[in-house]
């Protein structure tokens, strides 16, 4: 179960660090707002990932316990769907934007926008179907309460890092801005991300 849960740790830190649409809208609005703004809209991103978290330990555990070949089938899948993730990102442009013309909000408005954000995203939800199956240390025990626990795990590293970003929001930034070149080697960080766990469930 430990080093189920250490591997999930490390890799959804890798993906909380790599850029992407989530993570640069904190950014934008801790360097808009300020960093309690930052943090506001972390909170409301993750919380909505209880709901996704839900939909797969349901709908999932109860395909899992029907067959006994549907975690394999699940795991060559979600390694399809993350392959094609990085295949997209390498397709993409490297330039960051941090567009800063942000009209100021309440903490409040910035939590439901983040709630609102993570569940209206249809790619949420595939993510963690790719992500969690291949981290279950027990497929034929009590899948739903593991998925809970991945799920928490994932909210907890996940807000962790978000709201490191939010905090060193200026220093970030300016990183970006100063280094032609950070694009680039961040955009080759995430398609290593995305193949490395796709390569980690398909081998393990």
């Amino acid at each position: 179960m430990w080093d189920q849960l250490l591997s999930f740790s490390f890799f959804t830190m890798l993906l909380a660090f790599s850029p992407g649409p989530d993570n640069i809208f904190v950014l934008t609005q801790s360097l808009v707002n300020g960093s309690k703004k930052g943090i506001a809209t972390t909170a409301g991103l993750i919380s909505g990932c209880i709901v996704h978290t839900t939909f797969l330990a349901f709908g999932v555990s109860v395909i899992i316990a029907a067959s006994p070949t549907a975690i394999l089938v699940i795991k060559i899948i979600g390694a399809a769907y993350l392959f094609f993730l990085a295949f997209k990102v390498y397709l993409s442009s490297s330039k960051i934007e941090l567009n800063e013309k942000v009209s100021p909000k309440s903490n409040w408005e910035l939590f439901k926008i983040g709630v609102i954000m993570n569940l209206v995203n249809p790619k949420v939800l595939l993510f963690f179907l790719a992500f969690f199956p291949s981290f279950l240390w027990e497929p034929n025990d009590n899948t739903v309460v593991q998925f809970y626990i991945l799920g928490i795990t994932f909210m907890v590293v996940s807000f962790v890092i978000f709201s490191s970003i939010a905090l060193l929001a200026g220093s970030i930034s300016s990183f970006i801005l100063k280094h032609k070149n950070a694009g680039f080697y961040l955009k080759w960080l995430q398609i290593l991300v995305f193949v490395g766990i796709a390569l980690f469930i398909l081998f393990t």
